[in-house]
């Protein structure tokens, strides 16, 4: 929020310009970009007020979903590099060497010339991928979390003392799950049958320390928040207010932006 109220009321004004034209701001938002603490107040007062209702009561999951997102693209990204990772990303983005390929509204290239492509999956992001305009920073695309059938690597044994918990074979199975598997993987770590892997990440999962997301006949298993701290032995990773960016979201197809010609190359 501080970054948010220090932004400079020029580039303000610059971004609110980006915005559509379909109809007129509200005053109070033209205002920001004159500098209007007043208006600077009300914004920061919403997205404190916002970020308290729609978004801390379920921050756990939303940090669950996303953890298991960046599980399954780091996993492709050891198993098969660079082609891996794009290739294992959301249908509404395909990967065509040297082409990356994004379902937008409309129809916009984005070259990279070198400086690279930060991926961003979010929980908020709906229907296709949004990417962020800014000269000055490594373009960023922001997609749809989801997650597929690939797999994750093994994390260190959970404490003794989780075993006096929640038994040494569930423990050894939130250890196992820790940095997101399959049931398959999952059976195999922990030395069972499939069914009874399955079986105890499901009451895992109705504890709320594991999450199950699945992607037709393929399921992926990530801990929870609860279950990564319950695994580190209850020191829980604090979780922050909303944050803001003054970027202002470009909506274009291809991950593309306005003005440019060809598709993104990696």
């Amino acid at each position: 929020m501080e970054a948010l109220r220090a932004t400079p009321a020029e580039r303000i004004h610059e971004e609110l310009g980006r915005l559509p034209t379909v109809r007129t701001l509200p005053a109070w938002i033209r205002s920001l970009g004159d500098g209007d603490a007043r208006a600077f107040t009300k914004l920061i007062g919403a997205l404190h007020a916002y970020h308290d209702a729609a978004i801390a009561p379920y921050w756990s999951h939303i940090q669950a979903q996303i953890e298991a997102d960046r599980a399954v693209r780091g996993r492709a990204l050891l198993d098969g590099g660079a082609d891996a990772l794009l290739s294992s990303l959301p249908p509404t983005m395909r990967w065509n060497a040297p082409v990356l390929e994004v379902d937008y509204p409309v129809d916009r290239d984005l070259h990279l010339g070198g400086r690279g492509l930060l991926l961003q999956p979010s929980f908020f992001c709906r229907r296709t991928p949004v990417s962020l305009q800014n000269a000055d920073l490594t373009p960023v695309l922001v997609y749809p979390a989801r997650t597929m059938s690939e797999s994750a690597p093994v994390v260190p044994q959970a404490p003794r003392s989780l075993g006096k918990l929640v038994g040494h074979t569930r423990s050894v199975v939130l250890g196992s799950i820790g940095g997101g598997c399959t049931t398959s993987e999952l059976a195999r770590r922990v030395g069972v049958s499939a069914a009874s892997a399955s079986q105890h990440a499901g009451v895992l999962r109705e504890a709320g320390l594991v999450l199950t997301l699945r992607n037709g006949s393929a399921v992926m298993h990530t801990l929870t928040p609860l279950g990564a701290a319950l695994l580190r032995g209850g020191h829980r990773t604090p979780q922050p207010r909303s944050k803001a960016r003054s970027a202002v979201p470009e909506r274009a197809q291809g991950g593309h932006v306005p003005g440019r010609s060809t598709p993104a190359a990696m």
